[in-house]
């Protein structure tokens, strides 16, 4: 029986104890259907309970017994989608009489005629297309289309659905529905009829919108004008029901009308234009535009080109006028006129012209707030047109650039994104002839400069001509480099760096131009490589840009060489012929790469690998053993001589700015020619991989030695280098493995588990002692520091456990274990569990930890392939470590609770929850390591499957309270939800926003990792996150408690209105008829917009000694705050003294520059900061007049005068606080002037105090 339908009846089972009697009614119902099925002996499958339900609903259709009827037809509808369609066709005319009975309105009710709908739906769709020509089924569809618009809401709803399912699927091999023309007509009908009853034309309307069929020919014509007359009815909502609506019939337009009919269609439509300020309206307009003109461009292209540019000048004025989301509509409609109705022979035609006057027409001031969309659509044109575009868009080009050169431009990156389409339309040759970049240094109002295209075409430049970067921009980036070098020597430093980073800008323009260029063969030449390669060894800035262009040009060559593309820029026979010309350079490369990488330092060659790599893929297999027989002796000489590194030699610092040693280097280019070997180069670096893995002095040439092995291992079955591994596995590879295991270091264990994994997935029968041989280590790697590792380990015991699952013979006596042990074992994946579970009886907590997360992650994997009853023992064993009081061992065991709590089905875990409930509470009151937390969650989990009310009953008395407050929490999120939802229509955007964060941060947390990890520690957070939330909702309440307090916002009225600011320049007044004057408007407030940028300016982090320091937010307030009260008390004693603010003794006292006198009346100058408060300085002011006196520390021997520790002075409470600076404990700095060599001075408060212990030696 189907695991679904067994759902479904569990659940109805499972209401026998339910409040509600109509669910007692329908478990009841169930249960006594089974048992007459049990009786009778019959199979326990659909077509049982639907004999037996079908026997009893004859048997009560006229007994009159409502409550049993419904129960019986209930059900029905479950029982009925999953009988065959044979049967419901056989018992059509059965089912039919005795549902038709249920369908009277006056005396039924809902929920009732909800399941006789839901029985009829799945009966009427097994038919085929002869039933439906019969009475009955004509009749049943009429009745289901009335209650289609029947008043009360869940009828007419699942009506609805039910006859857009029937329609929407009609009977094979027909079409068109055999019902469509009782639809049809049913339909005109009832809106011929709209005026008199306008809630059974919406009703109906409803039903259209959502049925999606093809309509019959001869009564199409009908319908779309019987629905272009509602929108005359002057019923907003009517309207926009009757447009989309509309929106759903044009799907079929094309197979049911002509031409002639589809245009006068179309304008019928556009006739109907709705206000822009009618967002619904215009929206369901503007996808009837979209979808009208796509159907239309298919039926005939060239008419509806004709017509396109009066469309789009009818709907550009929508993007400047309408709301926000008649805007986005708006640019969605023309967005797919300009991708779909402009034929391709049309491209250079006039018509295209003139929709680039339409389109550049919108970069005038009036469309300012719709800019963006504007460039979007300007974006699109270019992308369709393509060489097209020139010259026909060079203005627009031009008008673009020119915006975007402005300085307070608001749209720089809708700008960019319309100037990168034109790169890619039309090429950077074209493009850089209309907009050239004027680097010569010569520019003047016409020879504008344009460097920062640079970076712009760097992201853009596309299967254009390699050529054109040798004759034009190499001899542009020498022509800066040679000025930046005279620069240099003239000693003018910031002119030689801004043209030295010109010259490596356009460098990095050659990875674009090596993106699949066109004419590999003509422009790489001999002279060109050579150049490359001068540059890669001599000139390290260009290095990497240089190498990246390589790789690009040559893994996109091999790619397309070796694949079935059709539509790619060059074709497969081009590609091989390019990939072979390219291959001819390879040797030299190599060489040169090879020195470059063995002299750069370890921390910076990355990329260089990188290009080592594409280059193998293109070279002859003989040329990459040749070149690995070189490396291969270099290596061997350099392990003579190599010593491992000291301390000194292991610093970051050390290591980049100094290259690794001569054997790191070799052992690094042969592992990057592994897959690439024939069998005797493999044999040779699987002997040099057996040396490298014992050097236990040099932990980095270990690692290296099972990163060859591990790559070796991982190649196909086909390739040498695997048929190789495999030879040696039973002889050299899996003792060298047992043996060395115990001098593996810590940077070594990821890349020797990656092997132990390899060679685990293809285990041959005879070799199956490995796994048991290797399985503790693999369980140990799962507590490794290192995530990456941790995550190999985890891997490596899914493989070992699948390998177990396939079946075999263990040879216990090979492992080396007890000689009392079994000599053969089978292998199964119960064997396997069972050894890993061995670790529980170690005497290290660490490896108890270890081996309890192991199994939960095995159980996780393999719960479907283990006995109940194994898995049950195993549940008691590892709950036993649950109380255990060592925090490591505790922490894998709820690890585990949560797994089961996850995976194993709930009448395994129901009679154990006794025991599973008390071990977690224990718990429940730690707070170190989150354990509370992690217990609550446990719980929480618990409760969602089993019931709230079955895991407080196996929670001890003394840990009720947690279940209230769960029960609690559970009744405040319903109500939460309950709320959210009524207040979903009003903060529809905020809503869809937080909705979209949440998602994208979910997405961010679930990025690492598989669903195991989620179960472990994915999901901790939710308390968390309720609880910030209820404290989010207190901040916010007494933030509006505040705000409704202390005042409320003035608008400014003209600002608000027109919504539009000038930002004052202080070189003048403000020319209107400057091109540029449209920068200095904005729709921002400027003070709004400078506050904001103030505001993330504070938020970002400054770097003081190598450290980040984050501003004091509300320290700022308050200084703010204080400056502005201080500002006002001033005012007011400036209104009564003219002479107030000419007070040069304040500012002598209180500016940066100010000075005071000592008591020796010496003059001292302020040493600080602009930002420096008074009371950092020592400095009180006076309101009164009063002279301030500085708060000065008497200086003597030994002393400053400096009182330390005023920076960490709290301003609202005693105590010293952490400003950003050192610990407050650590404010004292030490004096090397009170420090003599050899003695200790403890200095108190007076002479008498002062003592002296000599130190000896």
């Amino acid at each position: 029986m189907d695991s679904e339908f067994e759902h479904q009846l569990q659940k109805l089972r499972d209401k026998i104890g339910s409040k509600t009697p109509h669910q007692q009614q329908h478990a009841a119902m169930l249960l006594a259907v089974e048992e007459t099925i049990t009786e009778q002996k019959a199979p326990v499958e659909p077509a049982s309970y639907f004999a037996a339900l079908l026997t009893l609903m004859e048997q009560q259709s006229g007994s009159g017994s409502n409550a049993l009827s419904n129960a019986i037809i209930f059900l029905l509808s479950v029982v009925l989608p999953h009988v065959s369609a044979s049967m419901l066709r056989a018992k059509f005319t059965t089912m039919m009489a005795v549902l038709s009975q249920s369908l009277d309105l006056a005396s039924a009710d809902v929920a009732l005629l909800r399941s006789v709908i839901s029985c009829l739906e799945t009966v009427l769709l097994a038919q085929d297309a002869s039933s439906w020509r019969q009475p009955i089924a004509q009749g049943t569809l009429r009745s289901l289309m009335q209650l289609s618009t029947d008043s009360k809401p869940k009828i007419r709803k699942r009506a609805q659905e039910a006859v857009s399912s029937l329609l929407s699927r009609p009977p094979p091999p027909t079409v068109i529905h055999p019902a469509a023309h009782i639809a049809s007509r049913f339909v005109l009908e009832m809106l011929g009829n709209a005026k008199a009853d306008t809630q059974a034309a919406m009703h109906t309307l409803q039903l259209v919108k959502q049925t999606e069929m093809l309509w019959p020919a001869d009564e199409f014509e009908g319908l779309c004008a019987a629905l272009m007359q509602l929108p005359r009815l002057n019923t907003p909502y009517v309207a926009t029901l009757a447009f989309q609506a509309l929106e759903t019939v044009f799907a079929s337009a094309g197979e049911s009308l002509d031409e002639d009919q589809f245009r006068d269609l179309l304008i019928s439509v556009i006739d109907l234009k709705p206000n822009s300020s009618d967002s619904a309206t215009s929206e369901a307009w503007l996808n009837i535009i979209q979808k009208g003109y796509i159907a239309y461009a298919q039926i005939g292209a060239e008419a509806c080109f004709q017509s396109l540019p009066d469309l789009i000048d009818l709907v550009l004025p929508d993007i400047e006028l309408g709301k926000p989301s008649t805007r986005d509509a708006a640019t969605r409609c023309v967005w797919a006129l300009i991708r779909e109705c402009i034929p391709d022979s049309k491209l250079g035609s006039d018509g295209v012209q003139a929709i680039i006057k339409i389109l550049a027409g919108g970069l005038s001031y009036r469309y300012r707030e719709s800019w963006a969309l504007v460039f979007l659509l300007i974006a699109a044109l270019f992308q369709r047109l393509g060489k097209f575009a020139h010259p026909s868009m060079d203005a627009v080009t031009k008008e673009v650039a020119n915006m975007r050169m402005e300085p307070e431009f608001q749209f720089k990156d809708e700008a960019d994104a319309v100037l990168g389409a034109a790169i890619r339309a039309v090429g950077p040759q074209v493009f850089l002839e209309i907009l050239p970049l004027n680097l010569d240094g010569g520019q003047s109002q016409d020879n504008v400069g344009r460097a920062w295209l640079l970076p712009l075409m760097k992201s853009h430049i596309r299967n254009a001509p390699l050529g054109y970067f040798v004759s034009t921009m190499l001899p542009l980036a020498d022509k800066l480099s040679a000025q930046s070098q005279q620069f240099v020597s003239q000693n003018r430093e910031l002119e030689a760096k801004i043209y030295n980073a010109l010259s490596q800008q356009v460098w990095a323009l050659l990875s674009g131009f090596c993106n699949v260029p066109v004419d590999i063969l003509d422009s790489f030449t001999v002279g060109f490589a050579e150049r490359l390669a001068n540059e890669i060894l001599e000139v390290p800035a260009t290095r990497p840009a240089i190498c990246g262009a390589l790789q690009t040009l040559l893994t996109a060559v091999h790619a397309l060489a070796h694949s079935d593309l059709a539509n790619g820029p060059i074709t497969q026979q081009q590609a091989l012929a390019a990939e072979m010309h390219l291959a001819r350079f390879a040797p030299d490369y190599l060489a040169q790469l090879f020195n470059v990488f063995a002299q750069s330092p370890g921390s910076g060659r990355g990329y260089l690998m990188d290009t080592i790599t594409a280059f193998l893929a293109v070279i002859t297999p003989g040329e990459v053993n040749t070149t690995f027989a070189k490396v291969c002796a270099m290596l061997d000489q350099a392990l003579k001589s190599h010593k491992p590194p000291t301390a000194a030699e292991l610093t970051e610092r050390y290591l980049e700015a100094h290259p690794p040693p001569t054997a790191h280097t070799m052992t690094d280019l042969a592992i990057v020619m592994a897959p690439y070997l024939d069998t005797e180069r493999a044999q040779m670096l699987v002997r040099a991989a057996f040396v490298l893995a014992n050097q236990s002095e040099d932990a980095m040439l270990q690692k290296k030695g099972y990163k060859a092995l591990s790559r070796l291992a991982a190649q196909t079955a086909e390739s040498p280098a695997r048929q190789l591994i495999e030879s040696v596995m039973t002889e050299q590879l899996i003792p060298m493995l047992i043996e060395s295991a115990g001098s593996v270091g810590a940077g070594s264990r990821r890349d020797r588990l990656m092997l132990i994994s390899a060679l685990a997935r293809n285990l041959a029968d005879d070799q199956l002692h490995f796994i048991p041989a290797m399985l503790s280590e693999a369980i140990m790697g799962t507590k490794e520091a290192n995530e990456r590792a941790r995550n190999v380990a985890f891997e490596t015991l899914l493989v070992m456990g699948r390998r177990m699952g396939q079946g075999g013979v263990i040879h216990m006596a090979t492992v080396g274990g007890d000689s009392e042990m079994a000599a053969e074992q089978d292998a199964n994946i119960v064997e396997f569990f069972k050894m890993t579970a061995a670790g529980l009886a170690a005497q290290t907590p660490h490896m108890v930890s270890a081996t309890i997360a192991a199994i939960s992650r095995a159980l996780f994997e393999f719960h479907e392939q283990l006995d109940v009853q194994f898995i049950v023992e195993l549940m008691s064993t590892v709950l036993m470590f649950v109380v255990n009081n060592n925090r490591e061992i505790s922490k894998s065991s709820l690890g585990f609770v949560k797994v089961i709590a996850v995976v194993l089905p709930k009448d395994v875990l129901l009679p154990h929850l006794d025991e599973i409930v008390p071990s977690i509470c224990k718990w429940s009151h730690e707070y170190k390591n989150q354990m509370r937390l992690k217990c609550r969650h446990i719980l929480d989990r618990l409760a969602r499957r089993l019931g709230l009310d079955a895991v407080a009953k196996a929670t001890p008395e003394e840990h009720q309270k947690l279940i209230i407050n769960m029960r609690k929490r559970e009744q405040r999120l319903q109500r939460a939800k309950e709320n959210g939802g009524a207040q979903q229509s009003t903060n529809g955007d905020s809503a869809q926003a937080k909705t979209v964060a949440v998602a994208a941060t979910a997405v961010g947390k679930k990025s690492f990792g598989s669903a195991f990890e989620d179960i472990i520690y994915g999901s901790e957070s939710e308390f968390e996150d309720s609880e910030d939330e209820q404290q989010g909702g207190a901040r916010k309440k007494n933030d509006r408690a505040k705000k409704n307090k202390g005042g409320r916002q003035i608008e400014s009225g003209d600002a608000s209105r027109s919504g539009a600011w000038i930002k004052e320049d202080t070189d003048g007044p403000l020319d209107f008829l400057d091109r540029s004057a449209f920068t200095h408007f904005s729709t921002i407030d400027p003070a709004t917009a400078a506050t904001a940028k103030a505001r993330r300016a504070r938020s970002e982090p400054k770097v003081r000694n190598g450290k980040f320091v984050f501003d004091d937010e509300e320290e700022d307030e308050r200084k703010a705050k204080a400056a502005a009260k201080a500002a006002a008390e001033a005012a007011q004693d400036g209104a009564s003294a003219p002479d107030a603010g000419e007070d040069y003794y304040l500012q002598s006292l209180t500016s940066k520059e100010g000075f005071y006198r000592t008591a020796n009346q010496k003059i001292k100058f302020h040493k600080r900061k602009a930002g420096d408060s008074d009371e950092e300085m020592g400095i009180a002011s006076d309101n009164e007049g009063a002279a301030p006196k500085p708060s000065v520390a008497k200086k003597g021997k030994g002393n400053t005068g400096t009182v330390y520790g005023r920076e960490f002075r709290s301003k609202k409470a005693q105590g010293d606080v952490k400003r950003g600076n050192v610990d407050p404990y650590a404010y004292i700095p030490l004096n090397p002037k009170t420090m003599k060599k050899g003695a200790i001075a403890i200095k108190g408060n007076s002479k008498k105090d002062k003592r002296t212990r000599s130190v000896k030696g």
